[in-house]
């Protein structure tokens, strides 16, 4: 049968291995939590407060952001547009015993939540940069802004792309998963550059040794060693956008202050954009 060539898709298939990308993801979790967390209570100029706020994540995935967010007291509902991912959120943060408020599937141009529902939305992981056209990305970015508070944060995070597009890389380096009786899970991706040197179609690549396959039993009989593994392949599509293309889309939908701010200064992964949520109407976008 065909996969599914949709972003839906990609991440249906990708959710029981995610986890597989990390050598450590409850780790991973932490830091991503704490930076996430530093960030909100600077903007709220409460770095030391215990308020909780309401926290929408609009591309939750397995939960990697969701799940640390309602670990440090905020009321997270978590949203994603694929099925799978979202169901798995919701089993990983019951089997930590953390709460999260809401998990539905839901698409982020099209949020089903009322005006003015959260204090903050993450968005993070390079989620955006899968939409495509200006029309979807400033879609995508009014529907944030009109679900945040006056005064509300969005948060969005994206791979280094003005220092990806100088170089246009074809590969990215492997990624070693968690340790296992006999290999470990090796992760890498292959770009595929479109002629407009912004788009790239993307292949996902997961060797995983039998031992860790979904379903099996850790710790594989020893006549096994790590030689049988799983070849495992996504597809799916980037838009490689600059920063000074987010910054124009984020005021364009209306959002005031956009700043990007480093690894080094936040801790986080991946570069950061944050803006404010003011009152007035979105403009149109004029780039």
């Amino acid at each position: 049968m065909p996969q599914d060539p949709s972003v839906a898709g990609f991440y249906d298939r990708l959710a029981p291995d995610y986890h597989l990308i990390f050598p450590d993801w409850d780790a991973s979790m932490a830091r991503q939590g704490r930076a996430l967390d530093a960030l909100i209570r600077t903007h709220r100029a409460a770095p030391h407060t215990a308020e909780a706020l309401d926290v929408l994540d609009c591309s939750c995935g397995i939960g990697t952001q969701a799940i640390p967010l309602a670990r440090h007291g905020h009321r997270v509902t978590a949203t994603d547009i694929s099925p799978a991912a979202v169901a798995r959120a919701a089993r990983e943060a019951s089997a930590r015993g953390t709460r999260l408020s809401t998990t539905a599937v839901a698409d982020m141009r099209s949020l089903p939540f009322a005006d003015a529902r959260f204090d903050v939305v993450v968005c993070a992981d390079n989620s955006l940069p899968h939409l495509l056209t200006e029309e979807d990305v400033h879609r995508a970015l009014a529907e944030m802004r009109r679900v945040l508070r006056p005064t509300g944060l969005l948060i969005l995070s994206t791979r280094p792309y003005d220092e990806i597009r100088r170089d246009r890389p074809t590969s990215t380096p492997p990624q070693l998963g968690p340790a296992a009786p006999h290999a470990r899970t090796v992760t890498f991706q292959l770009w595929h550059w479109h002629d407009d040197g912004e788009r790239y179609d993307l292949e996902h690549f997961q060797l995983v040794p039998e031992e860790v396959r979904e379903g099996s039993v850790a710790g594989a009989p020893e006549e096994a060693e790590g030689e049988d593994w799983d070849v495992r392949v996504r597809r799916t599509t980037y838009w490689a956008l600059t920063q000074r293309q987010l910054t124009a889309f984020a005021t364009a939908a209306g959002f005031t202050e956009p700043t990007w701010h480093t690894p080094e200064e936040t801790g986080f992964f991946q570069p950061v954009l944050t803006a404010g949520a003011p009152r007035q109407e979105p403009r149109h976008l004029t780039v």
